[in-house]
């Protein structure tokens, strides 16, 4: 089955090879983007491989005029080769490292008189749902019609009912697995335990709430990369991303909860320390982190981003309002700076800080079961009254 962006049926191939004239890549360990730009309209199949894990795009005829290093692998995929077939058919073979899905295959139009740019969405899944792709090799086309982007189809179909109507949030416990994050004043807590304890809470809390269903980017003490975490929120389809830390000072007299969103510049130089510490978890690991070339985005994604940074900040006032009079903050504990793992376009996020492992009282509260009821009901009812002032839920 052939699909293209126009949604037309398959054309016999051009006896003059197509020209592959430029190509880059972007993404990380979770996902990428290739965007190939050609001096025509590109016909493509998409088949996937197993051991390793795979993805064959085949196209009619082409000559590839860009150089190596212009897709050059990175992040998700350890291997990118090119090259004709024969002849009439050329190939681009896609190696990953770990088991992924194809999310977008689309032919765009390019400006006037430049031709046409393939673009191809990857990001990781599931062992279970890598083998489905492999077994089933489906591609969905039915909305390619009227020019809709075609999309991969799900290896399950979601079952209706009131659990797929549920408000769905992420809960992402920080640090974990290699990197432990912060140590407490104690010298005998440490950061990564404290968050996973208080994100399994806060699930438990938000799951007794009818109409809603949190799960957690980690259930256990394992590494999850910054993009991960961002790629399972996504996929998991969270309305609300809340990612729990409790970060350590030099000041140690300096105690209470903040919350942060997302932002190009922070709003002082204690949230830029600490989003600088943070995303240095990936660092830890020892993934390379690379900004990602502007080129290679889309214009409606930094629309949709301006959207959901009002959200973010809309939910991280309702948190702090929560808080207010019922437990300690910093002072000015609404802030912002560049957390990468904030970075989601499409899904308010918030970073809370639950306290100051380096404070002695913060860090008793940090380990004390009541504490952690209590914060994580008061958090439990921000997210309801956020989604009441969105009118998504009725009540007062």
């Amino acid at each position: 089955m052939i699909v293209s962006g126009g949604g037309v049926a398959a054309e016999e191939p051009s006896a003059t090879p197509l020209i592959a004239y430029a190509a880059r890549i972007a993404g990380d360990e979770s996902r990428a983007r290739i965007v190939i730009d050609f001096d025509r309209k590109p016909q493509f199949t998409l088949h996937y491989t197993a051991a390793p894990a795979r993805l064959i795009v085949d196209l009619d005829e082409t000559t590839f005029g860009f150089g190596d290093s212009d897709l050059a692998p990175k992040g998700l995929f350890t291997d990118i080769r090119y090259g004709r077939m024969g002849a009439g058919a050329s190939r681009l073979v896609l190696t990953a490292r770990r088991p992924f899905k194809a999310v977008l295959a689309e032919a765009r139009e390019n400006e006037p008189g430049k031709g046409f740019r393939l673009i191809l969405d990857s990001e990781m899944t599931s062992a279970d749902e890598f083998a489905a792709l492999v077994k089933n090799q489906t591609w969905d086309a039915e909305k390619v019609a009227g020019g809709k982007t075609p999309r991969v189809a799900p290896a399950e179909t979601p079952q209706a009912g009131p659990e797929s109507d549920a408000i769905i949030i992420a809960i992402d416990a920080g640090h974990g697995g290699i990197d432990t994050g912060a140590l407490g004043a104690s010298g005998k807590t440490v950061e990564k335990d404290v968050t996973l304890a208080f994100a399994k809470t806060l699930a438990d809390q938000l799951n007794a709430k009818p109409g809603f269903r949190a799960f957690l980017t980690r259930s256990d003490d394992t590494f999850v990369s910054l993009p991960e975490r961002v790629t399972i929120a996504r996929q998991g389809k969270a309305r609300l991303f809340i990612s729990l830390h409790a970060d350590t000072l030099r000041q140690k007299g300096i105690r209470g909860a903040t919350v942060y969103t997302i932002s190009d510049r922070a709003s002082d130089k204690l949230a830029e320390g600490l989003a600088e510490r943070e995303n240095l978890s990936d660092d830890i690991a020892g993934l390379e982190v690379k900004d990602e070339p502007e080129e290679v985005a889309d214009i409606l994604i930094d629309l949709t981003r301006r959207e959901t940074q009002a959200f973010s900040i809309q939910l991280a006032e309702h948190v702090v309002k929560s808080f207010e009079g019922q437990i300690e903050l910093i002072n000015n504990p609404l802030r912002h700076a560049g957390f990468r793992v904030l970075q989601a376009p499409d899904v308010p996020s918030v970073l809370l800080e639950l306290g100051f492992m380096s404070n002695a009282e913060d860090e008793k509260l940090l380990t004390s079961k009541a504490w952690r009821d209590k914060v994580s009901t008061l958090i439990a009812d921000a997210a309801v009254a956020y989604f009441k002032a969105n009118g998504v839920l009725r009540g007062g």
